[in-house]
């Protein structure tokens, strides 16, 4: 995903989650449905996560400086953490809390079809925005799974709309299935069992999302298909005549930097040598844009020293 990857998705949820924020709050007013409270607290809270998605890409941008010579790509890393941190307390348990007061405290939905009327023009906002999310999604996906794509994307923003995206339309539909209970039981313990469930929902996704962002700040090594491109660059059998070993690692979602000891021959000067670095590091940005960063150690193979650098 370039460096601009995901912004069309999400300034599209952001669009949808602050115009069905304020129509859930106002159908809250209106109807007294929990659920719609969660909902809309549910669409606040991922609008904000959009707003700090939109600032870390931001801030990532900024050029590399003495004190952080390797830039500051992993900036959009951080703020989608702090995505998952938010997602998780200001969603997710808020919901459980008012869902909990709801089967607790019952009480009748007032004005039905302020809930419903809202519910169904969510549903609709939202499949829009996650239509926009797939869109997108699908033109860096290859052939991955979705799972796969969630798991194994190294530019945050798209798995993380995805998910909020997935998780808003779901919870939309639990919300409307507790009120419709509610509805047709003259019950309101439906309305707070449709909370409860919002808010594991919620949880459950701040969880993944958390999960697969700490892989990311604690560093990922470059995709199978990107080492394979990498080690093939860097042999031309000539002047480098193999790869002893090598590292490598996302300094952001399109920045790697790769490290490698390289063979080269015995009896090469060192005009030679520098000239096969040169030539070595040329071919890997072409076969891989986002290397930018290659350190190359040349040395003479030997088959045990080899093995023991690389274990």
């Amino acid at each position: 995903m370039s460096a601009s990857g995901g912004t069309k998705a999400i300034v599209a949820a952001l669009a949808a989650n602050l115009a069905i924020a304020v129509a859930k709050f106002v159908a809250f007013v209106f109807s007294g449905s929990s659920s719609m409270l969660a909902e809309s607290v549910h669409s606040l809270a991922d609008s904000g996560n959009q707003g700090l998605l939109l600032l870390g890409g931001k801030k990532a941008k900024r050029e590399a400086t003495p004190q952080h010579p390797f830039g500051y790509g992993r900036e959009r890393y951080i703020y989608a953490f702090l995505v998952s941190i938010v997602l998780f307390t200001v969603g997710g348990m808020f919901a459980i809390y008012e869902g909990y007061e709801k089967i607790k405290h019952p009480h009748a939905i007032e004005a039905w079809y302020w809930p419903v009327g809202v519910l169904v023009f969510a549903i609709i906002a939202e499949s829009f925005s996650f239509r926009t999310a797939i869109k997108e999604s699908n033109e860096i996906r290859g052939g991955l799974s979705w799972r796969q794509f969630v798991k194994r994307a190294k530019a945050p923003e798209l798995p993380v709309v995805l998910l909020e995206d997935l998780g808003a339309l779901v919870g939309l539909i639990l919300a409307l299935a507790g009120v419709s209970l509610a509805l047709a039981t003259g019950d309101g313990v439906w309305d707070g069992i449709g909370t409860l469930c919002i808010g594991a929902l919620l949880i459950l996704i701040a969880i993944v999302l958390a999960a697969e962002t700490k892989s990311l700040l604690l560093g990922e090594a470059a995709g199978t298909e990107d080492v394979d491109k990498i080690k093939e660059a860097l042999v031309d059998g000539r002047t480098v005549t193999r790869l002893i070993h090598m590292r490598t690692l996302h300094l952001g979602p399109e920045e790697l930097l790769v490290a490698a000891k390289i063979a080269v021959r015995h009896d090469d000067t060192a005009a030679n040598v520098a000239a096969a670095i040169d030539a070595a590091e040329a071919r890997v940005r072409k076969a891989v844009p986002i290397a930018r960063v290659i350190y190359l150690e040349p040395d003479v193979y030997q088959e045990p020293a080899a093995a023991a650098a690389t274990e």
